[in-house]
């Protein structure tokens, strides 16, 4: 079931509001219809938390019938405990494509947008870039910084061949972007005799990842969207 646009926000927030303002939220929430299973998968509340919010508030006729032959509201039948993601999500996409239409004409926007488009993951929802180039790195972290995440962790790894250097190549790419030992995770070796070209990258390809950066990967995935709509 759907419920407001506000309301949803004000959910989002739930718990960072104070003890009354969550009240106020479980009741509009019930007010629109929403059983109290609902309600808890949307907000992290007690069941008799809330029936106590909601004890004086009575659902009309068609509401009652509907939370009956909704999905998941009869006993025994699973429930989405998926909603409250799906609308966060939705959300994140939201915000996401209003503040890409705002910044179209940021030149630095639009090129960190642009690199993560032609070079960064688009599966696993990490976001993530692989790159043998540090300039296209220290690019992706410095976008990162200003537009997604102003106190990012970043996480590395690198994609060697059995003939690199693999102390060497981390020396190099930590100096390059200015991260220490500890943001390494474990090398990707490749042996060699697969019949790949033998003239190997001396420093390999360099993966960099944001840690915790599910709703950046939404975001990020929708401003690609709203850049390629510029040219259909």
């Amino acid at each position: 079931m759907d419920i407001p646009i506000a309301l949803e926000k004000r959910v989002s927030r739930f718990e960072l509001l104070g003890q009354w303002d969550r009240a106020e939220v479980g009741r509009a929430l019930r007010l629109h219809g929403l059983s109290y299973g609902e309600i808890r998968e949307l907000i992290p509340v007690p069941k008799g938390t809330l029936a106590g919010w909601c004890r004086e508030i009575r659902l009309t006729a068609a509401q009652v019938a509907a939370n009956t032959e909704r999905p998941g509201s009869q006993l025994g039948v699973p429930r989405d405990t998926q909603r409250k993601r799906r609308l966060q999500v939705e959300r994140i996409r939201r915000e996401a494509r209003a503040f890409a239409l705002d910044h179209l004409e940021d030149p630095f926007w639009t090129a960190g947008t642009a690199l993560y488009w032609g070079e960064g993951s688009k599966t696993n929802r990490s976001l993530e870039l692989a790159n043998a180039d540090p300039r296209a790195h220290r690019l992706f972290i410095a976008w990162t910084t200003r537009y997604l995440d102003p106190d990012p962790e970043f996480a590395l790894a690198l994609n060697l061949h059995a003939n690199n250097n693999e102390p060497a190549a981390r020396l190099f790419w930590q100096k390059e972007l200015r991260l220490g030992p500890a943001d390494f995770n474990k090398s990707f070796i490749k042996p060699d005799g697969t019949g790949h070209r033998k003239n190997h990258l001396p420093y390999g390809v360099c993966r960099v990842r944001l840690r915790r950066s599910t709703d950046a990967f939404y975001r990020a995935l929708t401003w690609i969207d709203v850049l390629a709509a510029r040219w259909p």
